[in-house]
């Protein structure tokens, strides 16, 4: 079976440039436009000699004795804790139905499952030989796994961990590009999967099947876009009462230190375009791709977060273990920057939002970068069914949880 990328149809009021994007393509014909690698894409002549490029994460875990927990700030009545070590490449998380915590990778080719013991966890392989198995998602006791050019599927598979059933595919005719090719992977209350299909460059006019975010039916194989727009999302997930979707995308590089924010997004229905490659952070045109276009054109960021502060996985908490007025708030993991002089993120930051609607970004977990060195990376957030936040740590190989008491 050949599966295709079914698009909505044009809409009254879209721009020409959306609806001529709106049409139905096969994967395969799709080609990512030739060029140097994408990290070094959009630099300026005088940026040519810049030492900046991006952090390689140790090959290996690093022992929980040696994670310097003790320097995280968090605000009066939490606390952090080492939740689970010895997990090279620690990425995205997914909660089983049974409380088996899922992680995968995005450098290596492992997929596994962290089991709680009561006072300890153990930490089981369940996945060789994927390729960037960066996405997860659990949905009627299945994880689904999402790789660079496929999605698959485990049945069972919290009845099956030390016997881990072959994966059934779902679909195998994803883009293979490598530069933002990962994936993150959210189960929409209409119970299909949502994912990205990132930009396969820093900056340029992709593919009409690239810088999306997509939806996939999990029985039929039916793949819609879902949002236009988006250079990278990693990171999504689904309001608690309004069910709308909102998604974290990073910003491109080589504009400066302080620009373009990354930013979180609203995507209250199917359709809209949120401006790349270009309109960045909501106000500001690409200075080459943005020419002859408006930034009105396109929907603007609820928050900007910061330039290159690198925003993946964010999660609405709906626990019950924090004060009250972190009910529906947003948790966002900034795994922190490298095109910037002076390092930015490295954190997690918290998104509430007043009477009014209005949203207030803060940092609510520090103290991993200090000065111009950083300890850890956080990755992706989970909340747990006791009202505990797991952060996942890819340059640790490993899990924490804050908990909150009185």
């Amino acid at each position: 079976m050949r599966h295709v990328l079914r698009l909505n149809p044009a809409r009254p009021g879209m721009t020409a440039l959306m609806a001529a994007a709106f049409t139905t393509v096969a994967f395969a014909q799709a080609q990512a436009p030739a060029g140097p690698p994408s990290y070094v894409q959009g630099r300026s002549t005088d940026q040519e000699n810049s030492p900046l490029k991006p952090h390689a994460p140790p090959p290996t875990a690093k022992p929980g004795k040696e994670i310097p927990l003790a320097k995280v700030k968090l605000p009066a009545g939490f606390k952090i804790e080492l939740w689970a070590e010895g997990i090279p490449n620690a990425r995205s998380l997914a909660l089983g139905t049974k409380g088996t915590v899922f992680v995968s990778t995005r450098l290596r080719s492992e997929v596994y499952a962290v089991v709680d013991l009561g006072g300890s966890r153990e930490v089981k392989t369940i996945a060789k030989g994927l390729d960037t198995p960066n996405g997860l998602a659990f949905r009627n006791g299945a994880l689904y796994v999402g790789a660079l050019n496929r999605i698959l599927r485990y049945d069972d598979i919290e009845n099956r961990l030390d016997n881990p059933p072959e994966p059934k595919v779902v679909i195998d005719t994803l883009p293979t590009d490598r530069p933002h090719g990962w994936k993150f992977l959210s189960v929409g209350p209409d119970g299909w999967i949502y994912f990205n299909i990132g930009a396969p460059c820093n900056i340029c006019v992709p593919p009409y099947t690239h810088a999306q975010i997509v939806r996939l039916h999990p029985e039929s194989g039916t793949l819609e876009t879902y949002a236009l727009g988006v250079r990278n999302s990693v990171g999504m997930d689904f309001h608690p009462v309004t069910k709308e979707l909102w998604f974290t995308d990073n910003g491109r590089d080589w504009l400066g230190d302080n620009a373009p924010s990354d930013e979180l997004n609203r995507a209250p229905q199917a359709g809209l375009h949120f401006g790349y490659p270009y309109c960045h952070q909501g106000d500001t045109l690409d200075p080459e791709l943005g020419k002859h276009r408006r930034c009105g054109e396109f929907t603007k960021p609820v928050v900007k977060l910061g330039a290159h502060v690198a925003a993946l996985g964010m999660r609405f908490y709906d626990g019950k273990m924090f004060p009250a007025e972190y009910r529906n708030n947003i948790f966002v993991a900034e795994h922190g920057s490298w095109n910037r002089t002076q390092k930015s993120g490295y954190n997690v930051t918290r998104v509430s939002f007043g009477p009014n609607g209005d949203a207030k970004a803060e940092v609510f977990l520090g103290g991993i970068l200090e000065s111009e060195g950083f300890w850890g990376r956080p990755v992706d957030l989970l909340v747990m069914r006791d009202g505990s936040l797991l952060v996942s740590d890819d340059w640790n190989g490993a899990i924490y949880r804050v908990s909150y008491e009185k």
